[in-house]
């Protein structure tokens, strides 16, 4: 059974060129995440809502899944910019929109 999202973010995908993918992603995959709060980064699995593929430069709303809820609690807000990455390579930029998972909401 599918859990529910953290949150809803709209992402934007670097270019090639400027140090993204060089391939597609596709619904379900799971960059690291890195919120600017914090040197900690988690998995965040994205799951996309209009699209199944996206594809280096593009942009896409999707809903947000991560680990260590217990580690982010009361720290996210609406409006709040992260990066998300392969390894050291930040691919793409992403930006908090709704936040359902209510333990991470900052109070």
């Amino acid at each position: 059974m599918e859990k529910d999202p953290d949150f809803i973010a709209q992402l934007q995908y670097k270019t090639t060129e400027d140090g993204g993918r060089k391939t597609p992603a596709f619904s379900g995959y799971r960059p690291q995440i890195k919120f600017p709060f914090s040197e900690m980064v988690t998995s965040g699995q994205q799951t996309f809502l209009d699209k199944d593929i996206v594809y280096p430069g593009e942009t896409v709303k999707a809903s947000i899944r991560i680990i260590s809820i217990d580690f982010f609690e009361n720290s996210l807000k609406e409006d709040m910019q992260f990066e998300f990455r392969e390894g050291s390579n930040i691919i793409g930029t992403g930006v908090v929109i709704e936040i359902i998972n209510k333990r991470l909401k900052k109070i």
